[in-house]
């Protein structure tokens, strides 16, 4: 559950410390006075969008804290390397260049993988969550919420996908006539020229090298005379090869004076057959050496007709080749392409029946959830004070799609006589605000999410109705820690823990602050609740009375 709750500096909370309790916590003041800015707090440390708009005037950042305790080992701690902690505290702060810094137990984290853990510890639920009933979109995604269909989902997913990857393949395949022998004579084309120049991989790098050793024939035949006369030696000189060798003869004959000549001697043979071996390699290169001005210009023609084939068909030979063995693949398709096709389309036809087969597999799970849903929501809604209040879950099949062969659309009757509609045509804000507050009483059993917020969810709804949702509420308490936003008395009577957002003025700036209330406290915002800002005896009384009942 969420204990506490620092902010720091955002909007026209300067620092707030708000420490919350098991149960009932509600949370009431002034329209204005800052409610929201504490929800959108909490949003901030779910990982849900936040903009340096929020940064109070005159700050550098803004700051959220907040600390969860009794924390169940989530699997998101080990698949993100972060410290497990039943007390986990998450942190983040928001800069005015649009920076965002987030931690978990002392870990940095993304804001999105911030988002993942977000979910499995807070569930909010405003006044935009009545608007996304009255899309049908949404619909099937509620009713699978409810009804655990992600097995069946998954497994489903992975047949349709086989057929989307079939009905792609026969859609490559399947051309009229005319450009299927536009393409065919393209291929062909492309084919002749490449079998035509008799590549080999690899064949362009050798011949560029054969081509840069030929055009520097002659300097590399001066040089290695040169080298050669140098280490032979020639009418002027006895060359290396033989100074070194009169040298270790010379050591040889007196090393045997002394051991430091022997080592001397040793040396400079090393040397004399290394000299010896590399002087026979180099005259054995420079007669190697041959070379004309035909078989350069035989290279030359054999890299121009590869440099062509480079532009249309690829960087290299090897990819000329790959495009060559593509093309053949291709060509062998399109020319059996009536053979190619009747496989894939029996193919496609035992992948469309294996995926009927996951499609209606899902539709009975969903069939059997949308009755035990529907079933569960009208024993909310009578408890909500609408005890004539139809409901149901309208299917319509489809053919495959991603995520199954149907559509639903929640249908009801607000009204005892009345024809089921769709819900966004019967339903007022205050009975949309209770269908809500049912469905999301009935979702909630199959999370383990343990803490709800309910931000002014209770809009529209007043008298006997607004005593029912508050009740409702307050049973959903038992299981699980709920934050109320509200202005009803009724709501906030039976909190377990009241918190007062008031806002206020000091030298020229706006402050918010949140009191936790007693019980005094309690019994004069009641009153304020009930009566506006003129508290009397009357109201007082009245917000006693509620309170004791």
């Amino acid at each position: 559950m969420l204990s506490l709750l620092h902010i720091e500096n955002i909007a026209v909370i300067e620092g707030a410390d708000i420490s919350f309790d098991r149960g009932f916590n509600v949370l009431t003041g002034e329209t204005g006075a800052g409610k929201s800015i504490v929800i959108d707090a909490i949003s901030a440390i779910l990982g849900e969008r936040a903009y340096r708009d929020m940064i109070r005037t005159g700050a550098q950042k803004a700051s959220v804290r907040a600390v969860f305790t009794d924390v169940p080992e989530l699997g998101w701690f080990a698949e993100n390397g972060v410290d497990y902690d039943p007390e986990t505290v998450i942190q983040r702060e928001i800069f005015l260049d649009g920076k965002n810094v987030c931690r978990v137990n002392g870990s940095l984290v993304s804001v999105a993988i911030l988002r993942k853990l977000g979910i499995q510890l807070i569930n909010i639920h405003g006044q935009h969550d009545s608007a996304s009933l009255f899309d049908e979109d949404n619909h099937l995604s509620f009713l699978d919420a409810f009804g655990d269909t992600e097995a069946l989902r998954e497994d489903y997913g992975e047949k349709y996908r086989a057929v989307a990857e079939l009905r792609r393949q026969i859609d490559h395949m399947t051309m009229d006539e005319g450009e299927k022998l536009r393409r065919m004579e393209t291929l062909r084309y492309q084919i002749s020229e490449i079998e035509k120049a008799n590549l080999e991989p690899g064949e362009d790098d050798a011949l560029e090298e054969r081509r840069k050793l030929l055009q520097n024939a002659e300097k590399l035949s001066d040089g290695m005379e040169e080298a050669v006369e140098c280490l032979y030696g020639g009418d002027d000189s006895d060359g290396a090869a033989g100074l070194l060798a009169q040298a270790e003869r010379a050591l040889a004959r007196i090393s045997r004076f002394s051991d430091a000549f022997s080592e001397y001697h040793d040396r400079v043979a090393d040397l004399m057959y290394q000299v010896q071996d590399a002087a026979r390699d180099v005259m054995a290169a420079r007669d190697d050496l041959s070379y004309s001005a035909d078989e350069l210009e035989r290279i030359e023609e054999r890299l121009d007709i590869i440099h062509k084939l480079r532009r249309k068909y690829g960087t290299d030979c090897e990819e000329i080749l790959a495009f060559l063995e593509k093309a053949k693949k291709e060509l062998d398709e399109i020319e059996f392409a009536d053979d190619h096709l009747e496989r894939l389309k029996k193919k496609l036809e035992k992948a469309e029946k294996t995926a009927w087969d996951a499609a209606l597999a899902l539709r009975k799970r969903r069939k059997e959830a949308a009755a035990a849903m529907s079933e569960r929501i009208l024993t909310e809604l009578s408890g909500l004070d609408m005890p004539g209040v139809k409901f149901s879950c309208e299917f319509k099949e489809l053919e495959l799609t991603p995520g199954g062969a149907d559509a639903v659309a929640f249908f009801m009757s607000a009204n005892a006589g009345e024809a089921l509609k769709p819900m966004a045509k019967v339903a007022s804000g205050g009975e949309l605000a209770r269908i809500m507050l049912a469905m999301k009483n009935v979702l909630a059993e199959k999370d383990q999410v343990g803490t709800l917020i309910f931000d002014e969810v209770d809009t529209g709804v007043s008298g006997r109705a607004a005593q029912k949702v508050a009740r409702k509420l307050q049973s959903v308490a038992r299981h699980k820690q709920v934050l109320c936003v509200t202005h009803l008395p009724q709501m906030a009577a039976l909190a377990d823990t009241h918190l007062l957002i008031a806002k206020e003025q000091r030298g020229g700036r706006t402050y918010t602050t949140v009191t936790p209330l007693d019980l005094e406290g309690r019994k004069r915002e009641l009153a304020r609740i009930i009566g506006g800002e003129k508290i009397t005896e009357t109201t007082l009384k009245s917000a006693e009375e509620m309170l004791n009942q």
